[in-house]
């Protein structure tokens, strides 16, 4: 009688996607999605994709075709990153979409998820040693005014939340752990094994019986309608010194996406931007479907972006402490990742503020050290982050091509092992 109750057809879709479409051990991350938040947590509305994209259920695809590595394979190892290294892949210099991938829809400050693939860099993280605990910090930086040639080292970790760093044409707006608590693909691996305990989800067409990590962001609340506004997603990923006998010095190793989101002054969404006063996150709904509650708690208020002469108004930029109520399972299968206390919802439910801004970026290594249950207060600039974490700045805008730090060779063994 139970058998009479499954539909075949279903079950064949799912375990058809979940093939395609599930990670495999070549497989490197990149932005695949981008989508907008509901004060009350729940995603909504039409995807939005990156520039150039090419998806997974099409024809041809490869990693090659959205992944962008600096420095590459090719480059000498102790070469590092290029100053003229472009921050965007070939295809993703210029602002055009591929048929079947738009652009995201957005209001102003409105909430939206980043959404990317683990790909086993967090449930498979004795596959290369020396990596960071929490797989890496994912930063994303927002500007009215991209350009085709603009350069890694010109903007990440440049560019601050102030709006007030480098050339002052765009701005941190976020910075999380590459592990957001709770994502997974499906092996046999203790971590894995572990959240698909704890975060259970219905299979689906995108994701197959994976859970995708996110970013949480807010964009500006002053940013301009009637344009694209352009965000770059920057993993950083390096290893240690030490650690591989074959690099001595550890190595760089980034990898980017460039999107765009189509800001319209419509509101198009109704129930986004909290247009009816406070939202409360829904507690236990289908995490397939949903924000991240810690990241939803970081949302906060707005960052103004640099004005058409190029300077930046007073930055509205605050962080608070939230306690930790819960911790999650780590990449190293103990305590939560690197970035030590991640919290997930509470008992009840949580009051989100409507969305105005940004999601406040964290030092993982400062939290990591945390000996509290409380997560310290987030610091609001890159050169505050650096200063906390007992390096200079120069030290944080590192690799450079002339920095012996970080040699950036890229073995071969690295695609077989993944």
């Amino acid at each position: 009688m139970l058998c009479a109750k499954i539909d075949p057809s279903r079950v064949l879709m799912v375990l058809l996607f979940s093939f395609l479409l599930a990670p495999t051990v070549t497989g490197h991350s990149w932005v695949e999605q981008l989508i907008n938040i509901a004060p009350n947590g729940t995603f909504i509305g039409e995807p939005g994709y990156p520039r150039g994209n090419v998806k997974r259920s099409d024809p041809g695809f490869g990693d090659p075709k959205m992944t962008y590595l600096l420095p590459p394979n090719t480059r000498p190892a102790d070469s590092g990153i290029s100053k003229s290294d472009k921050i965007c892949k070939e295809t993703q210099r210029s602002p055009k979409q591929t048929e079947g991938s738009p652009r995201l829809k957005a209001n102003p400050g409105a909430a939206i998820a980043l959404r990317f693939q683990e790909n086993g860099h967090v449930t498979l993280p004795e596959s290369q040693p020396g990596k960071p605990d929490n797989r890496g910090d994912v930063y994303v930086y927002g500007t009215t005014d991209p350009r085709p040639d603009d350069t890694l080292l010109s903007i990440h970790k440049v560019w601050n939340s102030d709006g007030t760093g480098g050339d002052r044409r765009g701005i941190l707006l976020s910075r999380q752990n590459f592990d957001d608590g709770r994502c997974y693909q499906i092996n046999d691996k203790p971590i894995s094994k572990e959240r698909q305990k704890k975060f259970a989800h219905k299979p689906n067409e995108l994701m197959g019986a994976d859970l995708w990590c996110q970013q949480d962001i807010a964009l500006p609340k002053k940013v301009p309608t009637d344009k694209p506004y352009t965000l770059y997603w920057v993993w950083d990923w390096p290893t240690a010194p030490n650690v591989d006998s074959g690099l001595p010095k550890g190595k760089a190793e980034i990898y980017t996406t460039c999107m765009d989101v189509d800001i319209v002054k419509d509101r198009i969404f109704q129930n986004l931007n909290g247009g009816d006063g406070k939202k409360e996150y829904v507690k236990d709904q289908p995490l397939e479907n949903a924000a991240i509650p810690s990241q939803i708690a970081e949302l906060n208020n707005g960052l103004v972006i640099p004005d058409k002469s190029g300077g930046a108004g007073k930055s509205t930029f605050k962080t608070v402490a939230r306690p930790s109520t819960k911790v999650s399972q780590n990449s190293q299968g103990l305590m939560p990742t690197g970035a030590s206390r991640l919290s997930t919802a509470p008992s009840g439910s949580i009051t989100a503020p409507p969305f105005s801004n940004t999601t406040a970026p964290f030092s993982s290594r400062r939290m990591s050290n945390s000996g509290t249950g409380t997560v310290p207060t987030v610091t609001q600039t890159m050169a505050q982050l650096d200063e906390a974490d007992g390096k200079s700045q120069r030290d944080r805008n590192a690799p450079q091509s002339s920095s012996p730090r970080l040699p950036a060779v890229q073995r071969v063994r690295w695609f077989i092992v993944w």
